[in-house]
């Protein structure tokens, strides 16, 4: 299932990090984070709840930029 979330991001390199940091997020199958349009696309792995996956995305995304945010709640 892909859920489209917006982000909050400073710069590409950082959105880039973020993707990568998404991607190993356990539930995850797929990210993709675009910088230019502020959005994150997010393919979770079959039977994951997102509800359940996007705060360990967060926690995971903040550690490469500590003020970033996304919007899922």
């Amino acid at each position: 299932m892909k859920k489209r979330y917006k982000i909050d991001v400073d710069c590409a390199n950082c959105a880039n990090k973020m993707e990568v940091a998404t991607k190993k997020t356990k539930g995850v199958k797929d990210a993709t984070v675009n910088f230019m349009t502020l959005k994150m696309i997010v393919d979770f792995e079959d039977g994951a709840d997102p509800a359940e996956v996007m705060p360990r995305v967060l926690a995971n995304c903040k550690k490469v930029e500590s003020d970033c945010e996304i919007f899922f709640k």
